[in-house]
C-alpha cells in the first residue's frame, strides 16, 4: 500500500528542511526525501566551509589593524588547525546530526532519488535500485537546489577542473590556483586559499569588473585590495578560451592571446538547477530548467495547483536565507494561510565574505534606474566614523545608499568594509518596511559605533 503524507518535499537542504518543519509545526504531516546529505549544499560544500576557510585570514588582519594588539601576533596561520575547524563545521561530511534534527521534529526522512510520477505521486529509488511509492494528499514541494555550472571550454574536462565542492573540501593547500569567474565563489575562494598559503592565485573574469552584479565601486575596491595588498592577480574583461596539460601543469589560453600557467583550475561561473530526472515532464514541464513560480511559490508551468518549488531550484534568489524564507511562506500557503513571498525580491540581503566584506540589500543604483525609479544616491566612506576609528587603523571601504526620491524611502544599500555583513540588517529592515527617511531621522545610532554612518547619510541627504 502506498504511504500517504499531506506534503512530500523533494530535497533536504535548508529550504526543504524548513518547508517540512513549517508543515509539521502547523499540524500536517510531511515526508522529506534526499539523495545526498541532509542539510544540502550550504551545510557541507558552500556557505559553511567557505566561511570557515575565510575566517582565519580575516581574524588575523583584524588584530593587525589594532595598535598594541598586533604586537601579540607572532606566527602564521596554523593550516592543519584551520582545516580541522573547517571539517568540524561540516561535521566531516556526515549528516547524522541533521538526520537527528529531523527525527526530533517528527519529520520522516527517506534517503534516495525522488521523482514525480503522476498527480501528487512521488517515487523514491534507493542506492540498491529499490523503488518505493508515496502519495501527497496536499502538495509536493521541489527543493532540489543547484550545482556548479561548467562552461563548454575546450580542454576543461581533461584538466580535471574543480568546482565549489572540491575547493571547499581540499585537504592540501593548492600551489598555483587559477579561478575562472569573479563572482561570489570565485573571489571568496581566491582569498581563502591565498590567505592559507597558495603560492599564486589568479582570477579571470569575463565582465569588466569583479562581482559584476553589485555596485561598480564594490568590484573595483575588491580588485584593488586583492592586487595591492594580497598579491592576487586579477584579470577582467577577458575570457578563458582553452586549457591543456603541459609539462609544468596546466596552460590556459585567453581571448587576448596571452597564456597562464596553473596547477589547478577552479570553475566558479555560476549555477545550474538540479531539476533534471525528477519527473517534471509528468506535469507538462521541461526538466533541467529553473522552475518558474508565482509569489505563493506554486509552479506556474505545471498542469496542476499542488506543485511548489522553493530555494535555488526556482531561480528567484540563489541564497540560503531566501530559500528558507520561501520555505516558511510556502508552508503557510499549504497550511491554508494567506501568504505571499515578496521579501526575496524587494529586500534580499547578500554578503560576500571577502575581507573587506561586500554587503548589499535591495537594488543597485543601476538596477533601480532600469526599473524606472527616480533615485538619488549618497556615498560615505566606511571608515570615516568615530566608531570605525575604534576598530583600528586602515578601516577602508565605501557605502552607497540608493533612495527613491518620490517616496523618500531606501531601495538599496551597499556596504564595502571589514565586517560589513553585520551592519546589513538595519538596511534590510528599512527597505522591507519602507521606512521613510523622516522616520529614520529619529532612529539615533549609538556613539561611537559603526552604525553612526546612518546619521551621516541622513545629514548628507538633507535632513
Amino acid at each position: 500500500m502506498t504511504e500517504q503524507y499531506d506534503v512530500i518535499v523533494i530535497g533536504a537542504g535548508p529550504a526543504g528542511e524548513n518547508v517540512a518543519d513549517r508543515i509539521v509545526q502547523g499540524g500536517m504531516s510531511a515526508l522529506i526525501i534526499e539523495r545526498e546529505l541532509v542539510g544540502g549544499e550550504c551545510s557541507y560544500w558552500a556557505c559553511m566551509p567557505s566561511k570557515a576557510l575565510l575566517r582565519p585570514g580575516e581574524a588575523l588582519r583584524a588584530i593587525k589593524r589594532v595598535p598594541g594588539a598586533r604586537a601579540a601576533v607572532t606566527g602564521a596561520i596554523d593550516i592543519k588547525e584551520a582545516l580541522s575547524r573547517r571539517d568540524a563545521m561540516i561535521s566531516d561530511l556526515d549528516d547524522k546530526y541533521q538526520v537527528k534534527w529531523l527525527d526530533d521534529q517528527n519529520i520522516p526522512y527517506v534517503r534516495g532519488h525522488g521523482r514525480i510520477t503522476g498527480e501528487k505521486q512521488v517515487s523514491v529509488t534507493d542506492k540498491d535500485g529499490t523503488v518505493t511509492e508515496y502519495e501527497a494528499t496536499k502538495a509536493v514541494v521541489i527543493a532540489t537546489g543547484t550545482a556548479a555550472a561548467v562552461p563548454p571550454i575546450p580542454g576543461l574536462k581533461e584538466v580535471a577542473a574543480w568546482d565549489n565542492r572540491d575547493i571547499t573540501t581540499l585537504n592540501d593547500v593548492p600551489k598555483r590556483l587559477l579561478v575562472l569567474g569573479g563572482g561570489v565563489v570565485g573571489v571568496e575562494m581566491a582569498q581563502a586559499w591565498n590567505d592559507l598559503g597558495a603560492t599564486e592565485v589568479t582570477i579571470v573574469e569575463m565582465a569588466d569588473r569583479l562581482i559584476p552584479r553589485e555596485e561598480e565601486f564594490a568590484g573595483e575596491h575588491i580588485k584593488k585590495v586583492f592586487v595591492e595588498e594580497y598579491g592576487i592577480k586579477v584579470l577582467t574583461g577577458v575570457a578563458l578560451e582553452s586549457f591543456e596539460k603541459s609539462g609544468t601543469g596546466i596552460t590556459a589560453s585567453l581571448s587576448d592571446g596571452s597564456k597562464l600557467e596553473a596547477d589547478n583550475i577552479l570553475v566558479a561561473v555560476g549555477r545550474r538547477p538540479l531539476t533534471a530526472d525528477i519527473g517534471l515532464e509528468t506535469v507538462g514541464m521541461e526538466s533541467g530548467k529553473y522552475i518558474e513560480v508565482d509569489d505563493e511559490l506554486r509552479a506556474t508551468e505545471a498542469n496542476s495547483d499542488w506543485l511548489y518549488s522553493v530555494g535555488d531550484a526556482n531561480g528567484r534568489s540563489l541564497l540560503t536565507h531566501d530559500g528558507k524564507y520561501q520555505a516558511r511562506i510556502v508552508g503557510d500557503v499549504i497550511l491554508g494561510k494567506k501568504a505571499k513571498a515578496w521579501g526575496d525580491k524587494k529586500a534580499s540581503p547578500r554578503v560576500i565574505f571577502t575581507d573587506p566584506h561586500v554587503a548589499a540589500v535591495g537594488l543597485t543604483e543601476a538596477h533601480a534606474k532600469e526599473q524606472g525609479l527616480n533615485v538619488r544616491s549618497i556615498e560615505y566612506g566606511f571608515g570615516w566614523s568615530a566608531g570605525a576609528a575604534t576598530f583600528g587603523e586602515g578601516i577602508e571601504g565605501n557605502i552607497k545608499w540608493v533612495v527613491d526620491k518620490d517616496n523618500k524611502t531606501l531601495v538599496g544599500v551597499t556596504f564595502v568594509g571589514p565586517g560589513a555583513g553585520e551592519m546589513l540588517h538595519a538596511a534590510t529592515i528599512a527597505i522591507a518596511g519602507e521606512v521613510p527617511l523622516d522616520v529614520l531621522w529619529h532612529a539615533t545610532p549609538a556613539f561611537p559605533t559603526m552604525s553612526e554612518v546612518w546619521l551621516r547619510f541622513l545629514e548628507a541627504y538633507g535632513l
